[in-house]
């Protein structure tokens, strides 16, 4: 066990794509970690005290000190665990587009998504457009490059590789076509699948997450 490593904590929620980036660095990492998952309608005390202000999952907890948001999360384990493969090029311009593409992914993929499965009507015509606008400008990104770093598994894959999980949801409520429409960026999470462990092994399956998404729909009395 590495030096810095210590007590480590991870309070998260199984189907959580924010939580999937956390235990995706960890392992990427290589950080024996205790996995504590939370019920999200009766929130532990621990997740109440450790993230007062949000009271969300994911919450890393490293030696008694708690660190909240999963894009932090993932930056605060590549500064700590610096002994393993970089997150981030050690270019500023490089880095700085890493954080511009993680943000847009939290800003408006997964916000657009949600209205897929959540809304009808109007509302959810005009997510469909913007969520299949915002994954053609995610694969122009992406190119002909093995992952969105280069040649590298990175900061930005890290961010994106948990919404795969989701997309037979997105594609079943928002009537859509990712696998056509996006064919580099399918090959690009096949690849982070098939060559990256860490990923592998965390990703729950579609049907899992597709299942869970059909229960939220009838508790929000949108299910047919």
């Amino acid at each position: 066990m590495a030096k810095q490593e210590g007590e480590v904590i991870l309070l998260d929620f199984w189907a959580s794509m924010f939580g999937m980036r956390a235990r995706i660095a960890l392992a990427e990492k290589g950080i024996h970690y205790e996995y504590r998952e939370e019920d999200l309608k009766n929130k532990s005390q621990l997740l109440l005290e450790s993230n007062p202000v949000h009271k969300k999952i994911p919450v890393l907890i490293h030696n008694g000190k708690p660190v909240s948001e999963s894009s932090i999360i993932v930056q605060y384990i590549d500064e700590v665990w610096k002994d393993k493969a970089p997150f981030f090029s050690s270019d500023p311009y490089a880095r700085a587009q890493a954080r511009f593409w993680a943000d847009f992914i939290d800003k408006k993929l997964y916000m657009t998504g949600r209205l897929l499965y959540s809304t009808k009507g109007e509302e959810h015509e005009a997510a469909r457009k913007e969520f299949m606008s915002c994954l053609q400008l995610l694969e122009g990104e992406l190119g002909d490059k093995p992952y969105f770093g280069g040649e590298s598994f990175g900061y930005v894959d890290i961010s994106l590789i948990p919404f795969y999980t989701w997309f037979q949801a997105y594609e079943t409520y928002g009537n859509l076509a990712i696998k056509h429409e996006c064919p580099k960026l399918i090959a690009w999470a096949k690849r982070c699948i098939q060559n990256k462990e860490s990923v592998s092994k965390t990703l729950p399956e579609l049907e899992q997450v597709f299942g869970f998404v059909q229960q939220m729909r009838k508790k929000i009395g949108i299910e047919e």
